[in-house]
C-alpha cells in the first residue's frame, strides 16, 4: 500500500507545503471521524489522464479524483469495509466531491445513497490551503439505524460541524505547540465542550471521571474549566501553563497539549480552538487519564536506570580485576605466566569496555566502531620482541544489540591479539587491517595481516591455543556464525568472521 506522500507525488503536482498540510489533516482526522460517527476519504484531482494508473473504477472519460487516504470511526460501524485508497472516481460517481473542489464549499446530498442494504448520507468538505482547495474530504454517515441522539452525540456532531467548516476555510488543523511530543487523546477518552468564555457546556462521562480522579467532586457543566483545572493541579507552574493553554484556546489561538499531575492522577489535556467562519465559539478539550500509563513508564525508567547502574558497577569491578591481574603480572618472574596474565588483562578490559558503553546506552545497544577504536591502541602494544605493528580499521560495523556485541568484541580481541603476537617474525614490522562490511542479513569482519602467513592446512578447531579455542566456542555457540582462517591474497593471513544478523 502506497503512502500518502507517494500517492500525492504520483497523481498531483501539489507543492511541498500543500502536501504537508494534507499530512496534518490526515494526522488529525481521526478526531473528525469519531466526532462525526462517519467514515472519511481524502480525494485529490489526478493529473493523470486515466486517474488510477490508467485503471479508473468507472468507465467514464474525463477528470478523475483519486482517493489517497481513508479513515474509519472508533465510535460507529464503518460503511466502507474495503479500503478505497488508490481508486479513482468520475464526476458521475460522486458529484458532491467534484462540486466541493470547484465551488470551495461544503456540499451535502439531499437524499441518502444506498450501498447494498446500507443507507448513507454523503458530504464533501473542501480542504483549503493558502486560499486554494487542494483536496476534498468525503464524509459518509450511516443512516441505517436511526434513533434519538444522546446529548453526547449531539455535542460530538456540533463540534464536528465546526471543525469541518474550519477545514473548508483552511484554519484546521493548526500547527500546535507540542515540544514534548505528547500523544493525542481520542474523543472517547474524555470530551469537554466550552463556550467562548471558557465555561463548560458539556462534559462526557469519561471526562467527568478523569476530573473526579483528579479531585473534583461535583459536575463540570457551568464551571470555568481553567479555574477548575488550576484548583486541582499540584504544581503551580503546571497550573499556570494549563490555565494559559485553556484560555488561549477559547481566544482562537493555536491549540496545545500538556501532561499535568494532580493530587491523585496524571492527565493529558489537549485544547482545540473552534473558530468556524472566523467566529469564536469556544473550544474542544480532550482529556485522557494517563495515571496507569505514567506509572508503567516510571517503572520502566526505574528498571532501565537499574540495568545501566548494574553495567556501570560490573565495569568498575572488571577494571579492578584487570588492575589486580596487571599488578600480579608485573611481580611475576616467569615469562610464560606474565604473558598469560597479560592476555587475561586484555580480555577482561575488552569486556569492561562493552559494559562501560552499555552503562550509557538506553536501549542495550553498543556502537562497535567506538569499541574497536578504543581497543586498537591496546592491541598495538601487544607485540613482543620489538615488533612494530600498526592496527587500523576500515569500514563501519555499526550498532549491535548487547547479546551480539559482547561475543563479537571478544572474538575480535582474540583475532587481533593473535595476529599481532603470532603473525610476524621477531623484529619485523607490519600492519593489521580490520576490514568490515555489513548488510541487512550478515556482518562480515576480516582481520588481515601482512605477516609470515599461515599453513593452508591449519585448522583453528584443532589448535591448542587458548585464544583460538575461545574464538571457536564464541563463534559457534554465541554468534551462530563462521570463522575462516586462510592465506591472504598478497601474503599474510586473513581471518574472516561472518555473523548472521538475526
Amino acid at each position: 500500500m502506497s503512502t500518502l506522500s507517494e500517492l500525492l507525488a504520483e497523481h498531483t503536482e501539489l507543492s511541498g507545503a500543500a502536501g504537508g498540510h494534507l499530512q496534518r489533516v490526515v494526522a488529525e482526522w481521526q478526531l473528525l471521524a469519531d466526532l462525526s460517527f462517519a467514515d472519511f476519504q481524502m480525494w485529490v484531482q489526478s493529473q493523470n489522464a486515466a486517474g488510477d494508473s490508467g485503471r479508473p473504477e468507472s468507465g467514464t472519460a474525463g477528470p478523475q479524483m483519486v482517493c489517497v487516504a481513508q479513515c474509519r470511526p472508533n465510535t460507529a460501524p464503518t460503511v466502507f469495509p474495503t479500503d478505497g485508497v488508490g481508486t479513482s472516481i468520475s464526476e458521475a460517481d460522486n458529484p458532491q466531491v467534484f462540486g466541493a473542489l470547484s465551488h470551495g464549499r461544503i456540499l451535502r446530498e439531499e437524499d441518502p445513497t444506498w450501498i447494498g442494504s446500507t443507507a448513507i448520507r454523503r458530504e464533501a468538505v473542501p480542504v483549503r490551503f493558502e486560499g486554494a482547495v487542494v483536496a476534498v474530504l468525503a464524509r459518509a454517515i450511516n443512516l441505517t439505524q436511526p434513533r434519538m441522539p444522546s446529548p453526547l452525540e449531539l455535542s460530538y456532531q456540533d463540534c464536528a460541524y465546526d471543525l469541518c467548516q474550519m477545514v473548508a476555510e483552511g484554519t484546521f488543523p493548526q500547527n500546535e505547540g507540542n515540544p514534548r511530543g505528547l500523544s493525542t487523546p481520542r474523543a472517547g477518552d474524555g470530551f469537554i465542550r466550552v463556550d467562548e468564555r471558557g465555561v463548560v457546556q458539556y462534559a462526557s462521562p469519561n471526562a467527568l471521571s478523569a476530573y473526579h480522579r483528579m479531585g473534583w467532586t461535583s459536575e463540570l457543566s457551568g464551571n470555568d474549566l481553567a479555574e477548575v483545572t488550576v484548583s486541582l493541579l499540584s504544581d503551580p507552574f503546571e497550573s499556570e501553563e494549563a490555565a494559559a493553554m485553556l484560555r488561549a484556546a477559547v481566544e482562537g489561538k493555536a491549540g496545545m497539549r500538556i501532561e499535568a499531575d494532580a493530587r491523585r492522577a496524571t492527565v493529558l489535556i489537549r485544547a482545540v480552538p473552534l473558530r468556524p467562519r472566523g467566529e469564536l465559539v469556544g473550544a474542544v478539550i480532550l482529556v485522557r487519564d494517563v495515571t496507569e500509563v505514567k506509572r508503567r513508564d516510571l517503572a520502566l525508567i526505574s528498571k532501565d536506570a537499574t540495568i545501566r547502574e548494574i553495567h556501570h558497577r560490573v565495569k568498575n569491578n572488571l577494571q579492578s580485576v584487570s588492575a589486580l591481574l596487571r599488578l600480579q603480572a608485573r611481580r611475576t618472574t616467569n615469562d610464560e605466566a606474565r604473558q598469560a596474565l597479560g592476555e587475561a588483562v586484555r580480555r577482561v578490559a575488552a569486556i569492561a569496555l562493552v559494559h562501560e558503553l552499555l552503562s550509557g546506552s538506553v536501549d542495550e545497544e553498543v556502537d562497535l566502531d567506538v569499541v574497536i577504536d578504543q581497543l586498537v591502541p591496546v592491541m598495538a602494544d601487544v607485540a613482543s620482541g620489538g615488533t612494530a605493528v600498526t592496527v587500523r580499521r576500515v569500514g563501519k560495523i555499526g550498532v549491535l544489540k548487547s547479546d551480539l556485541a559482547m561475543p563479537v568484541v571478544m572474538v575480535l580481541t582474540e583475532l587481533i591479539q593473535n595476529a599481532v603476537e603470532h603473525g610476524f617474525a621477531p623484529e619485523e614490522s607490519g600492519r593489521v587491517l580490520i576490514d568490515t562490511s555489513r548488510s541487512t542479513r550478515e556482518l562480515v569482519i576480516t582481520v588481515q595481516d601482512n605477516g609470515v602467513g599461515i599453513d593452508p592446512d591449519f585448522d583453528p578447531r584443532q589448535s591448542d591455543r587458548l585464544g583460538l579455542q575461545i574464538v571457536h566456542t564464541l563463534v559457534q555457540i554465541e554468534l551462530s556464525g563462521e570463522l575462516e582462517l586462510r592465506p591472504g591474497a598478497t601474503g599474510g593471513t586473513d581471518a574472516v568472521l561472518t555473523v548472521p544478523l538475526r
